[in-house]
């Protein structure tokens, strides 16, 4: 078993798994329009995805870390000869989108493996809400989660 992270603003904890806010306003790894959700491979590598978005107001929000699980065999890796410079760049490219978005057409797994921009060697996933598979993720319980004031001052 795979396990991973999600962390959320606490009033999003509800629907952190239904892939909303990455179908309205894209992200790395799908365009505005398909839902997906992000996970990390470590609570850390979690923290750190959420800190690169936060100021310093944003930080003081109440957040929630919730742990997923799932079978390795769900596990599609990406295909990253082709992406060339696009997986260390920072800023979203429509080459990383063009094959998330071409992943969860194909719905050939429920989850993908990609790569954090932010530790090039650390895996995160993104999930397919609407894959048939996705009831087989084990999704846990919300848990409180707040960031050292230290991190974002």
């Amino acid at each position: 078993m795979i396990t991973a992270w999600r962390i959320v603003p606490q009033q999003w904890a509800g629907s952190a798994f239904d892939g909303e806010g990455a179908r309205l306003y894209g992200g790395r790894w799908n365009s505005p329009g398909r839902p997906a959700v992000y996970l990390a491979d470590s609570r850390a590598l979690a923290a750190l995805e959420m800190l690169v978005h936060l100021n310093p107001a944003m930080a003081a929000l109440c957040y929630q870390m919730i742990e997923v699980s799932f079978p390795a065999s769900l596990v599609q890796q990406i295909d990253i000869e082709p992406l060339g410079a696009a997986l260390v760049s920072p800023s979203v490219s429509p080459a990383t989108q063009n094959a998330g978005n071409a992943w969860l057409t194909e719905a050939s797994a429920p989850v993908l493996q990609v790569y954090s921009s932010i530790i090039s060697e650390e895996p995160n996933y993104v999930l397919n809400p609407k894959h048939p598979k996705f009831d087989r993720l084990k999704i846990g319980e919300a848990r409180a989660f707040a960031f050292d004031p230290r991190l974002v001052t």
